[in-house]
């Protein structure tokens, strides 16, 4: 059943033609995703679906009765509303009457109260409470009391959020509903909308989101939309396959247009009398053949500032807020190609710890040692500042003519920019006009300017699109300096780093091999083995204690133990031998996602194996003679 159908839209601003004759239709049940370039005009689509734009011309029709809910980039929240009042500003009557009892139950009315309690029950609207309660609780919305406008611009994403999720709408409009959302939260989203029955149409550049929520993407591209039914994956390999068509199709109509341009040459004399259609064929041919298709390559051959034999140093680094413990006692020497990920829950202090590595913020305790040669470059969150009514090729020119490069070779500001995928037609657009992922790629080209050979990215890929996440990708991969990024991209945190820091929330600080994808593995088989140790705790907590009563009375090995502890410590040297191999492989920014993926999984086995022989070994040896 077709819940929205999209017929022949066009939109412009002005002279720039934005989409042009879209047309396409979602159906009841389907997870769809928008994909397109920054700039393409995804945000400004879902505005036109919703009505707070006008399309030029075309329709738009939602299928009489169902109810659409739209989660905007931008909040937009009631500020004089409490957390609780926001997310029950809904006319779904179950919504309401949880509202009524709420209410009821503060004011202690025993009336309200009985009334409003048969009003849920014949609702059915008791689940209703508790998925409220759930997902605020999820979001870290816990303190409803809370007003709007005392909030963080992520705590508002959040409440807007949960507003959607609550109402349980029939079609779901969701733009980037990931952004300001930590790892644990995304996770959940995902599984959650992948269960939802709302039919859902979302923008999003997450490319682990796109692969397990939807089965259906649309990819906006030179103002039109192409369809592909399946998940991100599929999604990949069939615009491949359409690229390489398209290319022939090109190569083709380019070789037949060199004859034909011949024959349309020849004897101007007798131009006026040659066949009509021939012409107009010309001209169809050679539009066609004028097209070209966008590999989407970002080279950036930058010369990067030698690194000396000292990088960073951290000593015993100590950090409090009042009570709150942020780091304690933290250490750690960085190496040169360094590549560390950071993750842990909002609040951890993960960006304090970023500002104490570059000498932003003091530490209580310890220190920081940088070296000489060291240049950082600092990717934050927050938007370029420069000044909105500047041309973006004179945000460039302000800080290089020419930008040096490898070999003493030089570029010019605007070769510069069309690197970074800004094509000259936007080279004098005005700041302003630029969307917020395009702000975004601007502000690391100004710091890419400075040679940095100690990158820190702080959620680089918030409002980049998936193609130049890719090129990004791509880049950071030759890049030869030391790398720490701060992400909830998930996809990029296992392409680009070797290990992680992981902030607990408590002051401390874990060191793990591999990368986003290995340790979450990791943590869910530790939280399998608790539960099944929690079951298991009665009857493996006696076995333990005769063996190890009865060990106690042996004063030497049997044969068999003896074998064991004579092979034990061939198999420890080679279980270290392995271990070192792999670590050294995942050092390795050569191999693909999945090798990488396969060696952390090893490595983890590695060092548990190593640890259960190194206790036995030790068991063994009290009785050896």
């Amino acid at each position: 059943m077709n819940l929205l159908s999209v017929e022949n839209i066009t939109k412009t601003f002005g002279a720039r033609a934005i989409f042009n004759d879209l047309t396409f239709g979602v159906d009841q049940g389907q997870k769809v995703a928008i994909v397109a370039k920054n700039g393409s005009g995804k945000t400004t689509l879902l505005r036109c679906l919703i009505g707070l734009e006008q399309v030029d011309d075309g329709r738009i029709v939602f299928r009489n009765g169902i109810r659409v809910a739209f989660m905007e980039q931008t909040e937009n929240l009631d500020e004089t509303h409490t957390i609780m009042e926001e997310v029950f500003s809904h006319d779904l009557p179950e919504l309401q009457a949880v509202k009524a009892y709420n209410l009821a139950m503060i004011s202690g009315n025993e009336k309200l109260i009985g009334d409003s309690f048969e009003a849920i029950t014949e609702l059915n609207a008791w689940d209703t409470e508790n998925k409220v309660h759930q997902i605020l609780a999820v979001l870290k919305l816990e303190d409803t009391t809370q007003m709007i406008s005392s909030l963080s611009g992520g705590q508002k994403k959040r409440v807007a959020l949960a507003k959607v999720l609550i109402g349980e709408p029939d079609f779901l409009i969701l733009d980037e509903p990931t952004n300001h959302l930590d790892l644990d939260m995304i996770e959940w989203l995902e599984e959650y909308l992948s269960k939802s029955k709302s039919t859902i149409l979302m923008v999003t550049h997450d490319r682990y989101f796109l692969e397990v929520v939807c089965d259906t993407i649309l990819e906006m591209e030179d103002q039109t939309i192409y369809k592909y039914k399946g998940n991100f994956s599929y999604y990949l390999e069939k615009k491949a396959e359409r690229q390489e068509q398209l290319g022939s199709t090109i190569d083709k109509a380019r070789n037949t247009m060199r004859k034909e341009l011949d024959w349309i040459r020849r004897q101007p004399k007798a131009r006026g009398t040659k066949q009509k259609a021939r012409v107009d064929s010309f001209q169809d041919l050679k539009a066609v053949a004028s097209q070209r298709i966008d590999e989407d390559e970002l080279e950036i051959p930058i010369k990067m500032e030698r690194l000396g034999s000292k990088i960073v140093e951290i000593h015993k680094m100590n950090k409090a807020f009042g009570e709150k413990k942020i780091i304690n006692d933290f250490s750690y020497v960085f190496k040169r190609q360094e590549r560390v990920g950071i993750v842990g829950n909002n609040g951890t202090g993960k960006s304090t710890f970023l500002n104490m590595v570059q000498g932003f913020e003091t530490l209580d305790k310890g220190t920081v040692s940088v070296g000489d040669t060291i240049v950082f470059g600092y990717f934050n969150q927050e938007l370029i500042k420069v000044d909105e009514e500047k041309k973006v090729i004179d945000v460039i020119r302000d800080i290089a003519e020419f930008i040096p490069l490898e070999k003493g070779k030089t570029m010019s500001a605007a070769s510069f920019l069309e690197k970074f995928l800004f094509p000259r037609s936007m080279h004098h657009n005005y700041v302003y006009k630029l969307s917020g992922g395009e702000k975004r790629r601007l502000k690391l080209m100004t710091i890419l300017m400075k040679n940095p050979n100690f990158l820190i990215l702080d959620e680089p890929t918030n409002d980049l699109d998936i193609f130049v996440m890719s090129v990004l990708e791509d880049y950071l991969r030759s890049f030869q300096g030391c790398l720490i990024v701060v992400s909830h991209d998930r996809y990029f945190m296992d392409k680009m780093v070797d290990h992680l820091f992981v902030f607990d929330g408590e002051g401390e600080i874990k060191d793990i091999f591999g990368n986003y994808t290995v340790y979450r593995q990791n943590i869910a088989q530790l939280l399998k083995d608790e539960r099944k140790g929690t079951n298991d705790k009665k009857v493996i907590e006696p076995i333990i204690t005769a063996v190890k009563e009865k060990e106690a009375e042996k004063r030497k090995l049997n044969f068999k133990e003896k074998v064991e502890f004579k092979n034990m410590e061939k198999d420890i040297e080679n279980l270290e031998l392995e271990k070192a191999k792999l670590t050294e492989k995942l050092s390795n920014s050569s191999l693909s996602n999945a090798e990488l993926m396969n060696a952390g999984n090893r490595l983890t086995d590695v060092i548990k194996e190593l640890e259960h022989k190194a206790d036995r070994w030790l068991e063994l040896a009290e009785f050896a003679e």
